[in-house]
C-alpha cells in the first residue's frame, strides 16, 4: 500500500506542467497556472525542521480561526449534526456489522481501506515527496512532504487531546447502544484499554483529510486530487464503522480539524478559513440514505 501511494506521489510531483523547468521558469511558462501554484513556486525550500517547529504556531492560528464570534454558527452546526448522528449510531453500526460479517468481500475491503487512515499511508506519501524532492531538487515536492507531516502532527495531537478528554467507547467494545463517554478518564486505564476511550473524534479521518488538502493545495493544476481523495476518505469512514473502530458521529469534528490544519499548513502566508472554504462558503447536509439491507444517514460536508 505504502509503495503504491509513493508511486502516486512521485507521479504528481513529476507530471506537473512545470516538468523540466526551474521553479521560476515553470511559473512563467504556463500562464494558466493558478495564483496558488505561482505562490508555491516562489515560496522556496522549507527548512528540514519546519514540519515540527511550525506546529506550535499552527495551534495558535487554529485558536485564532476557531474561537471567534463568527464561528459560533458553523461550530453549532457541527455539534447539531454530531448529535443527530449519535442518535443513529446504534442502528447504523448494527447494520454495518451485519453486512460485514455476512460478506467476505465487504470485510476484506473494509480492512483494506481502514489501513489507509492509520498514518502509514500519510507517512508513505510524505516520504515519497521528500525523496523525490531531494533527488530531483524540487522545492514544491519538499514543501508538500513537510506540510503533510506538519498538518498530521498539529491536527493529530489536537485530536489525541480531545480523545483523552472525551473517553468514548469504540463500537466493537461498546457497553451501551452508542458507547459510554467517560470524560477525563484515568490516563493509566486509558492506555491499558485504548478502544474503550479513544473513539471521538476520528484521527483516521482527520489525518487523511489534512493530507489530501495539503497535496491538493500544492498541486492545484490536478483537479482530480480532491474528488479522488474525498472518495477515498469516504471509503475509509465507512470501513471503520464496518470494522467497529468508529461511529459515524466521530467524523464531523475530525473532518473539520483535519481540513483546518491542512489549510493552515499549506498556506504559511496566512489563511483565514472563516467559513471552511476558500470562497467563503460551506455546505453541510445530512439526509437519510439507502444502504444494502436498510437505511442510514448520509453526511455531506462541502468544503469548497
Amino acid at each position: 500500500m505504502g509503495f503504491i501511494l509513493g508511486l502516486m506521489a512521485i507521479f504528481l510531483a513529476s507530471a506537473s506542467p512545470a516538468l523540466g523547468l526551474s521553479d521560476k521558469q515553470s511559473a512563467t511558462a504556463d500562464s494558466s497556472l493558478s495564483l496558488q501554484l505561482v505562490r508555491n513556486h516562489f515560496d522556496g525550500r522549507p527548512a528540514w525542521h519546519d514540519m515540527v517547529t511550525k506546529v506550535p504556531s499552527d495551534w495558535m492560528k487554529y485558536s485564532k480561526i476557531t474561537f471567534r464570534e463568527d464561528k459560533v454558527t458553523p461550530y453549532a452546526t457541527i455539534a447539531v449534526f454530531t448529535a443527530m448522528l449519535i442518535a443513529t449510531d446504534e442502528p447504523t453500526w448494527q447494520e454495518s456489522k451485519r453486512m460485514t460479517e455476512s460478506s467476505l468481500p465487504i470485510k476484506s475491503a473494509s480492512n483494506f481501506f481502514t489501513n489507509f487512515g492509520d498514518g502509514t499511508a500519510q507517512l508513505s506519501l510524505a516520504a515519497a515527496y521528500a525523496v523525490y524532492g531531494l533527488t530531483m531538487d524540487n522545492d514544491r515536492a519538499l514543501r508538500t512532504a513537510s506540510q503533510a507531516i506538519q498538518a498530521l502532527l498539529a491536527g493529530g495531537i489536537v485530536v489525541q487531546v480531545i480523545k483523552h478528554v472525551t473517553g468514548r467507547e469504540s463500537p466493537f467494545v461498546a457497553t451501551s447502544p452508542t458507547g459510554i463517554w467517560r470524560f477525563f478518564p484515568n490516563q493509566i486505564t486509558y492506555h491499558k484499554k485504548v478502544p474503550h476511550y479513544d473513539a471521538f473524534p476520528s484521527g483516521h479521518i482527520c489525518t487523511s483529510l489534512s493530507t489530501v488538502v495539503v497535496i491538493a493545495e500544492n498541486y492545484p493544476e490536478f483537479k482530480w486530487i480532491r474528488p479522488v481523495g474525498y472518495t477515498l476518505i469516504g471509503l475509509i469512514g465507512v470501513s471503520m464503522v464496518n470494522t467497529g473502530i468508529h461511529w459515524y458521529s466521530d467524523y464531523p469534528l475530525g473532518l473539520l480539524i483535519g481540513y483546518t490544519f491542512g489549510m493552515i499548513a499549506s498556506h504559511p502566508e496566512g489563511y483565514d478559513i472563516a467559513h471552511f472554504g476558500r470562497d467563503g462558503s460551506y455546505a453541510l447536509t445530512v439526509a437519510p440514505g439507502l444502504i444494502p439491507g436498510g437505511v442510514g444517514i448520509v453526511l455531506n460536508l462541502n468544503l469548497n
